[in-house]
């Protein structure tokens, strides 16, 4: 029988789990391989997530380029 390939989580789910790993990893309390395998799963989740920032990215520069009249402008977390 045929594995199923893991769901891919959505962004927050992604961001939600990576936070608990980093806790878990930051407690000290882990051993070595348990520790490396947190480790591992953040990296993954790390990338997936800056991979699901560019694909919206994307998303969001491809729909202004539909109004030409939209003036692009750099993001400024700041201001909201």
């Amino acid at each position: 029988m045929a594995k199923k390939a893991p769901e891919t989580p959505s962004f927050e789910n992604a961001l939600g789990e990576l936070e608990q790993i980093v806790s878990r990893l930051e407690s000290g309390e882990l051993p070595l391989e348990d520790a490396l395998n947190e480790f591992e799963r953040g990296v993954q989740l790390a990338r997936l997530g800056q991979q699901q920032l560019q694909q919206a990215e994307q998303r969001v520069h491809i729909l202004l380029n539909d109004d030409k009249d939209a003036p692009l402008s750099p993001f400024d977390a700041g201001n909201e």
